[in-house]
């Protein structure tokens, strides 16, 4: 969404002040209207984790209803930017609706505890990232099959790492001094693990999460197509999984 500017940002928060005190319909199709591209912006983000299959019509559909749900529940007086309300219950509606479409099958999320092991287990005995070669090796499969597998894992990387993301972004002022020192471990080795990725796969993972770009807009910038920005984020991610789940092993 285009940035505001300062007599927008007035003109919005009187057309706040005027819904939270009235509910006028005409006010609220024009908040509506100004918040609308925060959906797309949201539905493009969480692409990079959804199989061709799945319809995205749908799914930014349902993170429409969130943002109408953002703004009926937002508080103005709590001081919170409402686009940062919005972002989490656009999200929130969409992850819902993957969620209730259960469209990933149980032999698939197998096959990805299996590849997170085995990526896990190949790493820690390398001390680095490991090759698609090695992969495929350590798998016992060609390396074009491991890649078809790449493409039907990439369903189940959506949900972990939105909810990851916001625990990652808890207060601090929430988590107790053990919570605290787990969380800060968390971020440590993340920061580490995303140091040792694989160029391409660090590059997604920088314009995905720290530079907030869609989808496109990352397969525009590495003019690579969107199916294969999609295998790096896939590869990245259980690189990542495989990391905390050594983390995790470590702290029992």
């Amino acid at each position: 969404m285009r940035e505001k500017s300062q007599s927008g940002d007035l003109e919005i928060n009187t057309w706040w002040l005027e819904y939270q005190k009235n509910r006028q319909p005409d006010i609220r199709e024009k908040i509506i209207e100004t918040y609308l591209p925060l959906v797309k912006v949201v539905g493009g983000r969480m692409a990079i984790s959804l199989p061709s299959h799945v319809d995205r019509d749908d799914l930014i559909s349902n993170g429409f209803f969130g943002l109408l749900d953002a703004i009926e529940r937002f508080d103005l007086a709590r001081g919170i930017k409402f686009e940062t309300y919005a972002v989490t219950r656009i999200r929130g509606a969409i992850l819902d609706a993957i969620r209730a479409q259960d469209w990933v099958p149980a032999t698939v999320r197998q096959k990805a505890r299996q590849y997170e092991q085995t990526v896990a287990k190949l790493e820690a005995s390398l001390g680095r990232s490991a090759s698609d070669a090695e992969v495929a090796g350590a798998l016992g499969v060609k390396l074009e099959d491991m890649h078809t597998l790449l493409s039907q894992l990439n369903a189940t990387t959506v949900i972990p790492l939105e909810e990851f993301a916001k625990a990652e972004t808890m207060p601090a002022q929430l988590l107790n001094p053990t919570q605290h020192i787990e969380a800060e471990e968390v971020k440590e080795t993340l920061a580490k693990s995303i140091a040792k990725l694989p160029e391409k796969e660090k590059l997604v993972v920088s314009l995905y999460y720290y530079e907030e770009l869609t989808l496109k807009e990352i397969s525009h910038i590495m003019n690579l197509t969107e199916a294969r920005i999609s295998q790096l984020h896939t590869k990245a991610i259980f690189r990542l999984r495989g990391a905390l789940s050594r983390l995790k092993a470590s702290l029992l």
